[in-house]
């Protein structure tokens, strides 16, 4: 793997990884299988699969983000908001 696709898929891990702290079912439970995931791709050689990789990667940050804003919308929408009945 070339030196600046190595970064950016150390880049994606660790961004991953600080998003998994708030992850629904646990911290533990989402680094295995941000680890599994990787490791199913540890052999990858081909760059063009590679940057595919990465942009899937750069998706489910974006995924995860727009869950965790949601979540915190839906917290402050209860604590100010009266129940629609």
């Amino acid at each position: 793997m070339a030196d600046p696709l190595r970064r950016e898929v150390v880049r994606l891990y660790r961004s991953l990884l600080y998003l998994g702290r708030e992850y629904p079912q646990g911290q533990v439970y989402f680094r295995e299988r941000l680890k599994a995931a990787f490791m199913r791709n540890k052999d990858e050689t081909d760059p063009e699969k590679i940057k595919k990789l990465v942009a899937k990667g750069d998706f489910v940050i974006k995924e995860l983000e727009m869950m965790y804003y949601l979540r915190k919308y839906r917290t402050m929408k209860k604590r100010y908001y009266e129940p629609e009945k």
